[in-house]
């Protein structure tokens, strides 16, 4: 599995642009799962719920299964969070997994910048950010792009990870 990063300060523009690639990209037949990085406690579960409840009754794994869809939430109950590596190896196989946040783990990542966040870029102090995309004119050291010029940056990033020769249905741009 190939994995990319969307990095950025927050209100930057990263899930917008997430949610655009997923779509682009299996648009053109890639196979694509996601990782988002929430900084605080968060819930999936409603309280009330079965599966609410046998969680906070203790369990450490719930598993919800349907005909449509499967999830699994764990509890940490004190354990340390798991490292970025660690929660790869829990997906099932697939051509790209996008990452979103993560801003201090080494995988290569483009970064989402949007002028009116007040932020400096990150990018300048991380080579990790292989590419920059703003709703602002950048002159950097990397490429630039548009942060709405989603087949381009989809392009870059099939590019970046070999899998642009893998890509099918609508035809690939013309990459930087």
């Amino acid at each position: 599995m190939k994995i990319y990063g969307v990095t950025g300060w927050k209100n930057s523009g990263k899930t917008g642009l997430m949610e655009r690639l997923v779509t682009e990209l299996t648009q053109r037949g890639l196979r694509v799962s996601t990782i988002k990085h929430a900084h605080h406690t968060f819930d999936v579960d409603q309280e009330g719920r079965d599966s609410f409840r046998h969680r906070t009754a203790g369990a450490q794994e719930v598993l919800l299964a349907s005909r449509n869809r499967v999830a699994i939430m764990q509890e940490l109950r004190d354990q340390d969070e798991p490292s970025l590596a660690d929660l790869i190896a829990r997906l099932t196989p697939v051509d790209l997994v996008l990452i979103e946040g993560y801003k201090r783990d080494r995988h290569p990542k483009i970064e989402a910048h949007r002028v009116e966040t007040g932020k400096d870029l990150i990018a300048p102090n991380d080579q990790t950010i292989r590419a920059v995309a703003s709703n602002v004119s950048l002159t950097l050291d990397r490429p630039t792009f548009d942060l709405d010029d989603t087949q381009a940056i989809a392009d870059f990033i099939l590019k970046e990870t070999g899998l642009k020769e893998h890509a099918h249905g609508r035809p690939a741009t013309a990459s930087q």
